[in-house]
């Protein structure tokens, strides 16, 4: 199934490179497309839990799904791995 989900704090390309970098990490996770501009993530699963899947890794990085809490610690993750993306691109 294919599916797209918005999320908080997407910045830049730095954030997209981490994001995009850590979810094809992740099994069965797949066609991972991260929109900087309306701040979505697409993306193709093959287990009933991928999207669970997908917003805990997200929510991990410091980008929860729009609607979820969005604490100062979830804020400032998404700073260092926006820092980690424009690093490592």
């Amino acid at each position: 199934m294919k599916t797209t989900v918005a999320i908080q704090n997407l910045k830049c390309s730095g954030c997209e490179s981490t994001i995009a970098k850590k979810l094809h990490e992740l099994s069965g996770i797949k066609d991972i497309s991260v929109n900087t501009v309306d701040c979505t993530v697409s993306f193709r699963y093959e287990t009933d839990d991928g999207i669970e899947t997908v917003q805990k890794e997200l929510t991990k990085l410091g980008y929860p799904i729009e609607g979820d809490k969005n604490s100062l610690g979830r804020k400032a993750k998404s700073y260092v791995s926006c820092a980690i993306g424009r690093l490592n691109k």
